[in-house]
């Protein structure tokens, strides 16, 4: 009897061990992911609740990323506007393809993993399919992947990457190689209205003529950007002004060849990153990635702490 006690017992903590060492043996970030997700509703758009954001992916069933985003321990609203991470101006070399991506017709799926995936096909006056897949990788962290093939060559290929924040969030920063008020290497550039009405952060001096070759003097609303100084690596962030809530975004070196923003309290309130920056082949597909974390006390080096594991996390990816 006693006997069959144990082994009833023995069963009965076999289950949890075995999970405790699958979990261990996926990894916390596999871990945590498997319970974000993305949830549909009959309106076409994406509901979300990580525990730490929750909103709206697709509003209304329409291109415009994320919309109604609050960060839920603070009650604090982030988003304004067009949203943040959707998919604004597309260009080739001196040429824009419509006003946006954001009035485009595209479809959207919810994937078994819990990611969206929205789709905008190839056209006659867009001869290139793009997707866009976002995920989440923590419940602060989402991912977003941008994915172009070519129906033709395309020269110069950008995707404008843009984001509209809150007033709350009113001074973008931009991790630079050089700061002119600060000459002691890298860190982070407030945006200052002295330097001009809307600046642009290049990757280097070689993207220059892609920044200058006519793609921005496009109605509607071309801009005239300041170059600032190049980029140490694609971050940017807004902070919250009276809480240690910020909104960090980033991306790979090679997916994103400038950053840019308005002043420090313009009211657009907006950060952008554009993306790709490359010739793209007939029939090549490639890929860029953005990551946006939102965060409560993290400092400057927090930040770029954050950005060496993502790049390290891509790296074993792939």
């Amino acid at each position: 009897m006693h006997r069959n006690k144990v082994r009833r017992r023995t069963k009965s903590l076999l289950g949890p061990v075995l999970i405790v060492l699958a979990l261990q043996m996926l990894g916390p970030r596999t871990c945590v992911a498997a319970g974000l997700r993305f949830s549909s509703d009959p309106n076409g758009q994406f509901t979300f609740d990580t525990g730490v954001l929750k909103g709206i992916l697709r509003p209304s069933g329409k291109s415009r990323g994320l919309a109604g985003v609050v960060h839920v321990p603070s009650g604090t609203r982030l988003d304004r506007s067009v949203g943040i991470c959707s998919h604004y101006r597309v260009f080739t070399s001196n040429k824009r393809y419509g006003t946006a991506a954001w009035d485009w017709p595209s479809t959207s799926q919810l994937r078994p993993d819990g990611s969206v995936q929205t789709v905008w096909p190839v056209t006659d006056e867009r001869p290139f399919t793009m997707t866009a897949t976002y995920r989440w990788a923590d419940p602060q962290t989402l991912d977003v992947e941008t994915v172009v093939t070519a129906r033709e060559d395309l020269r110069g290929f950008e995707s404008f990457l843009a984001s509209y924040f809150e007033p709350a969030f009113p001074s973008p920063c931009v991790y630079v190689r050089e700061r002119p008020d600060a000459p002691d290497g890298p860190g982070f550039l407030s945006a200052k209205k002295a330097f001009g009405t809307w600046q642009m952060f290049p990757r280097n001096a070689a993207v220059l003529p892609l920044i200058r070759d006519g793609r921005w003097t496009r109605e509607p609303h071309p801009v005239d950007w300041v170059i600032m100084p190049a980029l140490a690596a694609p971050i940017c962030l807004r902070r919250h002004t009276t809480s240690p809530l910020a909104v960090t975004l980033m991306a790979p070196p090679a997916d994103c060849f400038a950053i840019s923003a308005p002043y420090a309290g313009e009211g657009h309130y907006s950060l952008y990153l554009s993306l790709f920056g490359r010739d793209i082949e007939a029939g090549q597909t490639v890929t860029a990635c953005t990551r946006l974390i939102v965060t409560t006390g993290a400092s400057d080096d927090d930040i770029v702490a954050s950005y060496r594991r993502y790049i390290s996390e891509r790296a074993r990816e792939h």
